[in-house]
């Protein structure tokens, strides 16, 4: 069983900064696709940002010019950096990897928080 482990979470000021990380737990075939979505109280879980296998990004008009989201694929770890943090980023932060050819998976992590006070 692959999982998914985050790391980076936590409370930081308005207009700080943090780094999440998210890691496979084994080593798996190379995700087509590794993303970071969240979701606050309330309301519904949506993409914040995702990589493709040859470094395509797509961000979310919301977090345009202030995060950016990087991959290792030697190390199977996805990596999204959060500048100028605003209150309305406050929820939990989830990434997940997806594969859609040969050996198929859609893998989840478990959620880390991150917490912006004003």
């Amino acid at each position: 069983q692959v999982q998914l482990v985050e790391s980076g979470g936590g409370l930081v000021q308005a207009g700080g900064s943090l780094r999440l990380s998210c890691a496979a737990s084994r080593s798996i075939s190379s995700a087509n696709n590794m993303g970071w979505y969240r979701q606050a109280p309330g309301k519904q879980r949506e993409l914040v940002a995702d990589i493709t296998s040859d470094g395509s990004t797509n961000y979310a008009d919301s977090v345009k010019g202030r995060f950016t989201i990087s991959r290792d694929n030697s190390r199977i770890t996805v990596y999204l950096q959060m500048n100028s943090l605003k209150p309305e980023d406050t929820a939990v932060y989830y990434c997940r990897f997806t594969r859609r050819t040969l050996v198929r998976y859609d893998y989840w992590g478990q959620g880390t928080q991150v917490t912006v006070s004003s």
